[in-house]
Parts: C-alpha cells; sequence; structure tokens
C-alpha cells in the first residue's frame, strides 16, 4: 500500500491517507467536517496535493420550469388575488359615492356663483369723460337744448344716459343698463300714470319753494355702495316730453343742482313707461281690548 495527500476542501487542511481509504469518509483533524476520501493519484509525485469533496454538502436544489419563468404565476394564487382586487375596486368606489358632496365641494363651478359676482367680473362700470358743450347754470331762460343723448356731470364723475325709464310719475336716467345704477337722476314728478305726462313740459326755476318735483342723486363709493342724495329746492330744471309710442316717451331735459360739485345733465332720451309698483298692504290694528269694571 503507499500513502498521498489531499487538501481538506472546506480549511484546506493536507491529510495524509493510505490508497486503501479512497472513496471511505473521514474527518478532518483540523475542522472535523466530513469529507470523502479522493482516488489516490496514478503519478508516484509526493508533491502533488488534490482535494477531497464535502461528504454532508447538500445538494442543489431541482429547479422546476415555473421558477425558471419569471411570467409564469400559479393558477391557485391568481384567483385569490384577483378576487381581493376586485374588492378593493369596489371599496373604493363606494367610499367615493358616499363622500362625493365633501370632495367635490371645494370646486364649484362658475355657473353657480351668485349673478351679482358674475355681472361684476363680466360687465365693468363705463367711464364717460365730462362734457365740455353743457354749462352749469341756475337761470335756464335762454339755454338751449342740446341735440345729444343726455349727459352731463353726477358729482365728480361724467355721465352718460344708457337707459331711461318713466314708472308712475318718477322718471329715471341711469348710467348702467341692469342692476343698480352706477350713476343716475331720478326726478318724482306729479303724475299717477307715465301717459299722462304725454305732451306736458315742466319747468322749475331755483327761487320756486316747495311743493317742487323732488330730485335724488344716485351714485357709487369706493366700496361699490349706492349712495343717494335729495333735493328738495334750489335746482333749476327744464323738461318736456313728447306724445307716447308703443309705451315709450320720448324728452328732452336740463337740469342743474345746487349740490357742491354742481351735477348738471342735458340732452334727450327716450323713456320706457313701466306701471307703478303695487301699494303695501296695510297692517292691520290690533282690536281695542274692551275695558271692564
Amino acid at each position: 500500500m503507499s500513502e498521498f495527500k489531499f487538501a481538506c476542501p472546506v480549511c484546506g487542511q493536507h491529510i495524509t491517507i493510505d490508497s486503501s481509504n479512497s472513496g471511505g469518509q473521514i474527518a478532518c483533524p483540523t475542522c472535523f467536517r466530513k469529507i470523502v476520501v479522493p482516488q489516490a493519484p496514478s503519478s508516484t509525485d509526493s508533491n502533488l496535493i488534490i482535494s477531497a469533496a464535502q461528504a454532508d454538502k447538500p445538494k442543489p436544489p431541482t429547479t422546476t420550469t415555473a421558477e425558471l419563468d419569471p411570467f409564469h404565476t400559479p393558477a391557485r394564487t391568481s384567483l385569490p388575488s384577483a378576487a381581493t382586487l376586485l374588492v378593493l375596486l369596489c371599496l373604493a368606489g363606494a367610499t367615493a359615492f358616499v363622500f362625493r358632496g365633501k370632495i367635490f365641494k371645494s370646486s364649484a363651478s362658475p355657473a353657480h356663483l351668485p349673478t351679482n359676482s358674475l355681472a361684476k367680473k363680466t360687465a365693468p362700470r363705463t367711464i364717460y369723460p365730462i362734457p365740455t358743450n353743457i354749462n352749469w347754470t341756475l337761470d335756464l331762460t335762454n339755454v338751449a337744448f342740446p341735440e345729444t343723448i343726455a349727459a352731463g356731470k353726477i358729482r365728480d364723475s361724467g355721465f352718460r344716459c344708457e337707459r331711461a325709464i318713466l314708472q308712475g310719475g318718477s322718471l329715471t336716467l341711469r348710467q348702467g343698463k341692469s342692476g343698480p345704477a352706477d350713476l343716475g337722476i331720478t326726478v318724482h314728478l306729479f303724475a299717477q300714470q307715465g301717459e299722462e305726462l304725454g305732451g306736458k313740459s315742466i319747468e322749475v326755476a331755483s327761487d320756486r319753494v316747495p311743493p317742487l318735483p323732488k330730485v335724488v342723486l344716485l351714485w357709487k363709493d369706493n366700496q361699490d355702495k349706492t349712495m343717494r342724495q335729495t333735493l328738495n329746492q334750489g335746482y333749476a330744471m327744464k323738461l318736456g316730453f313728447g306724445e307716447v309710442v308703443e309705451g315709450r316717451i320720448p324728452g328732452r331735459i336740463y337740469i342743474c343742482l345746487p349740490d357742491e360739485f354742481r351735477s348738471v345733465i342735458a340732452g334727450t332720451f327716450t323713456a320706457d313707461i313701466k306701471k307703478p309698483p303695487p301699494p303695501k298692504p296695510k297692517t292691520p290694528k290690533p282690536p281695542k281690548k274692551n275695558k271692564t269694571g
């Protein structure tokens, strides 16, 4: 028998053993791992060191076709996963339906905004210059009516009549066709119906005393709030009406007011005749209690 050397596959320890032990198992004297003694080399060179095999090394796991294919999913696991996903989607849809009011509350559509807000954004106030051909004077004896649309100055702003309304005995010339007037003037005449004023003229001197037609100036302040100033006397006015045609009445006006800004309006207009508002119902008085002696 001959001896040969081999190396431990775990720690590399050189071991000398008799060739008759080839194929058997021994424990490494250094790492105590079980190793399989290799076959003795056919060469007689004592310097040749071969390596043994580890006796208790586990075999590599058997690879199946399903493990090699990363896109393969067992049929048993796909059905529960699909069912779980479907349940989650149903829950999400039900939650969105229940809380839809809170979810979409902040995204209000412009169509639901108040009408006044839209009007302010879409119809800004028009600024007109103060006419230079209309003079302010309290003596209207020799003044001539301008043959243009009624215009002038209300307080410190230029005015142009965009709409005229005769409701009952109240004539209103206003700038701003709808909503509260940007600027305007209302003359409360002594008439019950607008048709009564057809073909008539009215003249008021500045020194006349009441009772006179009441005049109300309308304008808006810096906060867009409607302001009013009422004048009962001290103004000068010439006012004439034409004949009523199909619910409208033409006219011309020249009026100068004694306010601090010397407001003045002169020119022509065609007013829409409207029915006066119905009288307010009277609140019945409570019956008197009978006194008992």
